[in-house]
C-alpha cells in the first residue's frame, strides 16, 4: 500500500512494552502492541529496534532574523540584554529580503536536523521596511509541509520607545503574523511598559491572534509586568493563548509575592517560556556573589501545574555567541539550572521541549503521538527516558506525515576499548 508504513519495536515515553505504529496516508492509524497482519498488508516495515520515540521537538522562542549576526556589528562588550539591542539596532536594515530568507533558512535547517518540527520565531518589526517579516512570511509558506512556523510581530526596540512601534506591530499582524509581541521592560518608563501590554491585549482580541511577550527579562525585582500581563489575559479569558517569555525577574522575586502569583497564573492558564542558556549568560551581570542564575522559577511553575517549556532563543547573535538549535542541549542546561533531576522529573522532562511547547504554541490539535493525528515524531538514540537525558541522546530519525525527513546513522566506536564490553 503506497505511503503506508509499519514502524515496529517502538518504545514510547512512559511505556515499558514495545509497540507498533501503523501509519496510513500520513496519519497515525493504529498504535498497539499487536496489530493484526491483515491491517498491514502491503505496508513498508521499519524496525526501530526499541529506540525511544517522542513527539517532535518544539522551539517556541527563537529569533530567526538574528541568527549568525554576531559578527555584523561591534561586540556586545557588557554581555547584557540592553547592549545587545543597541548593537542590533546599529546593524539591522542592511539586508535584502533574499538575504534575510537565506539566514532564516540556515537557522531552520540547523534546528530541524536536531529534531525540531515546530518553531515560534520573533521577527523584529521596528523596521518600516518590514524586511524580516516579509522574508519570514515567505519562508513560512514555503516550509508549511515540513514545519509548523509561527511568527511574532515583535517590537524589539519597543512599542513606544521606538516611535510608531505600536502601529508597526499592528501592520505586522495585518500582513500575516500569528502573534502579538511586546517588550515592556525596555520601554522608557513603567507607564509606557504598561501601556504596551494594554495595547498587546487590544490587538490580540481585535485580530484574534496569540500573544508572546518578552516579559521582565531583567534581574530588577521591581519589573513586574508579568503581573499585569496575566491579569489582562485573565480578564479577557485568553490566558491559554498568552505566553510570558523569559520572566527572569520573577526568579528574583520574594516568595510571598511568588506564592500569590502562582495561583493567579494557574487561574488564567498562561504559558511560560524559559531560555536557560541565553538567560544564564545575560543575567546577573551586575551581581558579584551570590550571582543569580537568571532564569524564572521553572521548577515551581512545573510543580504547580502551570505550563512551562524551554527554548533556544538565539544562535550567534548580539545577545548570545553560541547556539545551534539542539534542544537536548537546552534541556540539559535547563534541568540543571532549575534543579529538576529527581527520578520522576527525569522521566518527564522531555515534555519541556516537546508537548509543553506544543501547548504554548496552541498546536495540540495536530501534535502528539495519538491515533488519527498526523504521523510526526522523532527517534532518539536511546532505549529509555533516563538514557536519553543522561547521554544527551542525539536524533536518529525525524518523521513527518509518515515520511522520513532524514535518517542518521549513530557513530560506531572501534578499537582496543572493545575489550571493555
Amino acid at each position: 500500500m503506497k505511503g503506508s508504513k509499519l514502524f515496529k519495536n517502538v518504545r514510547l515515553k512512559g511505556q515499558k512494552e514495545l509497540v507498533s505504529i501503523l501509519v496510513k496516508d500520513g496519519i497515525f492509524k493504529k498504535i498497539a502492541a499487536d496489530i493484526p497482519q491483515e491491517e498491514t498488508v502491503g505496508c513498508e516495515e521499519v524496525d526501530l529496534n526499541g529506540q525511544l520515540v517522542v513527539p517532535p521537538y518544539v522551539d517556541p522562542h527563537l529569533h530567526l532574523d538574528y541568527v549568525f549576526t554576531a559578527s555584523l556589528g561591534e561586540e556586545n562588550g557588557s554581555g547584557t540584554l540592553f547592549e545587545g539591542i543597541q548593537r542590533w539596532s546599529e546593524s539591522k536594515g542592511n539586508m535584502t529580503v533574499a538575504q534575510m530568507k537565506e539566514r532564516i533558512y540556515s537557522g531552520i535547517r540547523k534546528e530541524m536536523l536536531h529534531g525540531v518540527q515546530a518553531i515560534r520565531t520573533h521577527i523584529d518589526v521596528t523596521d518600516p521596511t518590514f524586511t524580516g517579516l516579509k522574508a519570514a512570511l515567505e519562508v513560512k509558506d514555503e516550509v508549511k509541509d515540513i514545519l509548523d512556523l509561527q511568527i511574532v510581530a515583535f517590537p524589539q526596540e519597543g512599542m513606544y520607545a521606538y516611535k510608531g512601534g505600536d502601529k508597526l506591530v499592528e501592520e505586522g499582524l495585518k500582513m500575516g503574523a500569528d502573534c502579538v509581541g511586546a517588550i515592556p521592560h525596555f520601554e522608557l518608563a513603567r507607564e509606557f511598559g504598561e501601556k504596551s501590554l494594554h495595547k498587546t491585549i487590544e490587538l490580540a482580541v481585535k485580530y484574534n491572534k496569540l500573544i508572546d511577550v518578552h516579559c521582565d527579562e531583567t534581574d530588577d525585582t521591581q519589573s513586574r509586568f508579568l503581573e499585569l500581563l496575566n491579569a489582562l489575559a485573565l480578564m479577557e479569558g485568553i490566558g491559554t493563548r498568552t505566553t510570558a517569555s523569559h520572566t527572569c525577574s520573577f526568579g528574583s522575586a520574594d516568595n510571598s509575592y511568588a506564592f500569590r502569583m502562582m495561583k493567579l497564573f494557574k487561574k488564567s492558564g498562561i504559558n511560560f517560556i524559559s531560555c536557560p542558556t541565553e538567560n544564564v549568560y545575560l543575567e546577573g551581570r551586575q551581581d558579584t556573589y551570590p550571582k543569580r542564575r537568571g532564569i524564572t522559577r521553572v521548577k515551581e511553575l512545573y510543580d504547580n501545574g502551570i505550563n512551562v517549556c524551554f527554548a533556544q532563543d538565539s544562535m550567534s547573535d548580539p545577545w548570545y555567541p553560541l547556539g545551534n538549535g539542539n534542544m537536548m542541549m537546552i534541556l540539559d542546561h535547563g534541568i540543571h539550572l532549575a534543579q529538576m533531576m529527581s527520578p520522576e522529573e527525569i522521566t518527564n522532562v522531555l515534555d519541556l521541549v516537546t508537548t509543553n511547547g506544543a501547548v504554548t504554541m496552541n498546536i495540540t490539535d495536530h501534535y502528539g503521538i495519538e491515533e488519527n493525528k498526523p504521523a510526526n515524531f522523532i527517534v532518539l538514540d536511546a532505549k529509555s527516558e533516563f538514557e536519553a537525558i543522561c547521554e544527551r541522546a542525539g536524533i536518529t530519525a525525524s518523521v513527518r506525515h509518515g515520511e522520513f525527513l532524514f535518517k542518521k546513522i549513530p557513530a560506531k566506536v572501534t578499537g582496543a576499548i572493545d575489550l571493555l564490553k
